[in-house]
């Protein structure tokens, strides 16, 4: 999910070279999501991980 992140980052760095400023914006607000996304899922995961070691 991070590598999809990266390549909407780099497609917003070459649009904004370019002058393509909506495009630049979109893949931009794109990248964030993406990477909110992956962090909760991270957090989420860590949750269930230490609430699943403390029943054992």
């Amino acid at each position: 999910m991070l590598r999809w992140v990266v390549i909407f980052l780099i497609v917003a760095l070459v649009a904004s070279v370019f002058g393509f400023g909506g495009v630049a914006s979109a893949a931009t607000d794109i990248a964030k999501w993406i990477f909110y996304f992956a962090a909760a899922g991270f957090v989420i995961s860590l949750v269930l991980a230490v609430w699943a070691l403390r029943k054992i």
